[in-house]
């Protein structure tokens, strides 16, 4: 038998192989015929060769990410009694999302002294209400997520005032020196449709907001939470890349650490007509994330756009990572990503022009000051107009919605929950940042003609 398919073929190198394409193009121009741009300006290479690697230094965590479920505390024995058998059948962390101060005892009764990891999303802010949880919860691993710029950003107000907040989140931090207190949410500015440099930017300079105020002891304190879209290899290195470029600002500070990342699938691209493509959308963003590094994972429902909390599709959300985590061989995979070529070049690339977008900010006076005179928002919207303006000609695809759609799918009558966004016109310091999805004239417009 011929040897010739167990030899090793001799290495080639990477301007070998562009000559070769080149000589396949019969004349038309290598780059205009395979470099592609996303619309944050990355260039997509047809291939990718050792000769051009260049690895990047990322902390990775090496503990296995965590499954969250996001509970939502609107009378407390029920949240309660959901987070229990959400910990019982595989979650090993949870999120409570409250809009008032809530009895912490029936919150959690069952929940303490089992390794569970607490996360938390205030919509308010109480260092009377903070003293009495942190007293309560001493023992347990718990992220507070105070973020009063991320709420700024949301709502166009503080709670009460810049000094105050400011003054409120000081002190919390002080009587809780060994806990997570601040957040950083991101999530905010990719649901409103930031590109992805503006979400790597735009945490990175909340974070120096922070920084800035109250000293480098926070840095491996903070909590960062990122919505993950459906650009799959993109969305890895958008979270590689901030891991990196957090380290590179720290140094600044003369310290380092491993940024903590809190991931969800984004709700921007999500429908309701078609809703199981939802499922294979939170999929592949979930799979993003566990390659990207995040620490913690909390799924959203297929149908959480349109319908009310409920125990089948919180099962399914929960269920989606547990696959991918005990069944997937997902388990540890944040470190599959390191080395590879692709990732590794599109990470260096989006480190490198959202730096450019946080010293732009940073010459500009900082975060909290462009947020002030609009241009954060301004710059979203650029963004996010051009993305609607994509979908709208079908350059932008979402399966089921502006592509295959089915005319016979009807919706009007399954709508428990609004699915669009409800404007609240009051008075606010700055323009809020609302959050948009792609298909919302679309759906309103299919529901307004269904029989």
């Amino acid at each position: 038998m011929s040897s010739f398919i167990t030899e090793e073929f001799p290495p080639v190198s990477a301007a070998a192989w562009k000559q070769k394409i080149q000589v396949d193009l019969k004349g038309a121009d290598y780059n205009e015929t395979l470099l592609t741009k996303t619309n944050e300006g990355i260039t997509i290479k047809p291939f990718y060769h050792a000769d051009d690697f260049e690895k990047l230094t990322i902390p990775l965590s090496k503990e296995d990410f965590k499954i969250c479920q996001k509970i939502v505390v609107s009378e407390e024995i029920e949240a309660n009694l959901k987070a229990v058998d959400a910990t019982n059948k595989g979650a090993d962390s949870v999120k409570f999302v409250a809009k008032k101060p809530f009895n912490t005892a029936l919150l959690f009764k069952n929940l303490l002294g089992k390794k569970i990891e607490f996360h938390f999303h205030f919509e308010f802010l109480s260092e009377v209400f903070i003293d009495e949880l942190a007293a309560l919860l001493i023992n347990e691993t718990v992220f507070y997520n105070i973020d009063i710029i991320g709420n700024l950003a949301r709502t166009g107000n503080w709670h009460k005032s810049l000094n105050d907040d400011f003054k409120t989140l000081e002190t919390i931090i002080h009587k809780n020196p060994a806990a997570f207190i601040i957040g950083v949410n991101a999530d905010i500015y990719q649901n409103a449709g930031a590109n992805t440099l503006q979400q790597v930017a735009y945490a990175l300079a909340v974070a120096n907001e922070y920084l800035t105020r109250f000293g480098a002891g926070i840095a491996q304190k903070i909590q960062f939470n990122f919505a993950v879209g459906n650009n799959y290899f993109l969305e890895i290195s958008k979270i590689r890349a901030f891991k990196y470029v957090y380290n590179l600002m720290l140094g600044q500070y003369e310290t380092s650490a491993n940024a903590l990342v809190f991931a969800e699938p984004s709700l921007r691209n999500k429908t309701i007509y078609d809703y199981n493509v939802n499922m294979l959308r939170t999929t592949t963003e979930s799979m993003s994330a566990i390659l990207g590094g995040a620490n913690t994972i909390s799924n959203c429902a297929y149908d959480a756009l349109y319908h009310d909390s409920n125990n089948f599709g919180d099962r399914i959300a929960r269920n989606q990572l547990l696959i991918l985590k005990e069944e997937s061989y997902f388990k540890q995979a944040q470190h599959f990503a390191t080395n590879s070529y692709y990732i590794e070049s599109i990470t260096k690339q989006i480190a490198e022009k959202s730096l450019d977008i946080f010293k732009e900010i940073e010459k500009g006076g900082g975060f909290l000051s462009q947020l002030k005179e609009g241009i954060i928002q301004r710059k979203i919207k650029e963004n996010s107009q051009k993305e609607q303006v994509q979908f709208d000609t079908g350059e932008l695809i979402l399966l089921g919605t502006n592509k295959y759609h089915n005319p016979q799918d009807k919706m009007k009558h399954d709508l428990q929950a609004n699915p669009f966004v409800a404007r609240n016109p009051q008075k606010t310091l700055i323009i809020p940042i609302i959050p948009t999805r792609l298909a919302e004239k679309l759906e309103q417009k299919r529901l307004k003609d269904e029989a």
